[in-house]
This record gives structure tokens, sequence and C-alpha cells, in this order.
């Protein structure tokens, strides 16, 4: 006798194919062409499928890529935070500057007028990861690295936010990350603990 199809197993294959399908999709058109109907033709699936679990086509390129850098793990903590922030800022400019940065700048250009998906993106990316960085950082003004007046977030914001300016108002071309250790000195040089 046959056993009966499991109904869980088919759902998580039709979520991997439609993660794939969405990515596979904006990485080779560019993000602007993907629709909700080519990311269902690609995977295999019916429209009503993906809408069933996904508001939009942000939504399901916004989990694909989510699901492809992984969730925020722990940074490092070699002792030296200029080491440590300079290896994260040149991997972050790195990722960037290849076809997923493309897609990121089209996913954070529509969250400009989505208010879902600009929270989305909030809670699902930049907060855990802005967690994890102003422990470090909090470390580093423990171990008496950094002043203890400037509040971590600010430190996460001033050490990130040039990147993502390079990215989504100077365009990919901009990122250089043979110069991201002179760059990283540069404002740690004011924030030091003096």
């Amino acid at each position: 006798m046959t056993p009966a199809p499991n109904p869980e197993l088919r759902n998580q294959r039709s979520h991997r194919a439609i993660l794939d399908a969405a990515l596979e999709l904006a990485l080779r058109d560019g993000y602007a062409k993907v629709t909700v109907e080519g990311i269902a033709q690609a995977a295999g699936v019916g429209k009503q499928t993906i809408y069933r679990w996904w508001p939009s086509r942000a939504a399901v390129v916004l989990e694909a890529l989510n699901d492809r850098s992984g969730p925020a793990s722990q940074v490092p903590d070699t002792g030296n935070v200029e080491a440590d922030i300079t290896a994260t800022a040149e991997a972050v400019i790195r990722l960037l500057g290849t076809d997923l940065g493309t897609v990121w700048r089209g996913l954070v250009a529509d969250a400009q007028g989505d208010p879902r998906l600009a929270e989305d993106l909030r809670r699902t990316f930049f907060e855990p990861r802005m967690a994890l960085w102003r422990e470090r950082l909090q470390a580093a003004v423990e171990a008496g690295e950094l002043r203890t007046d400037v509040p971590t977030r600010t430190i996460v914001e001033l050490l990130f936010g040039p990147v993502y300016h390079r990215l989504l108002i100077m365009g990919p071309d901009t990122l250089d990350p043979e110069n991201t250790a002179a760059r990283v000195d540069y404002l740690l040089n004011g924030i030091r603990k003096r």
C-alpha cells in the first residue's frame, strides 16, 4: 500500500522552490522584473500558494535574501574591535558588490513606499544584526577600547551607514573594500577612548 502524501513535506518543498525561484529570477533578470507570476511559474506552484504565505513579491525576495544570508549570528570578537569591524565591513562590502547587492538595492528602494516591507526589513534583517553589534561594541567600551559617552546604537549607524549610503546613493561601483581599514580608522579616531 502506498503511503499517503505528507502535506507538510509538500509545503516545505513548495516553500523552498519559491524562495529559490525568487532569488534566481532576481539575480538573472534584475529585481525590478521579478513578478509573483514569474516566481510561481519558475517554482511550479500557483500564484495563490505564494499569496497564502507572502503579501508581495518584495516579501518573497526579502525572505529569500534572508534565507541566503542566514540568520544573524555572533559577530567577531578577537579582542581587537578595530580588526573585527574592518573584517565585517569588508565582507559586507564584498557581498554588496555582487549581484546580491543589486537585488538588495531594489528591495530597499521598494521599502521606501511600502511601510510593511520597510518594517519587515528592519525587523528581520537590520535589527538582529544591529543588536549583535551593539553587544560587541559594549564589550569594547567595557574593555576600554571605545568611549563610554557614545551610544552603541550610534556607533553601529556610523560604522555601517556609510556602506549603505555608498550602495544606495552612489552606486555599487563606489564600494571599495580595500579602503575599509582606513575608513574604520578615521571613524574610530573619533570614538576611541582617549
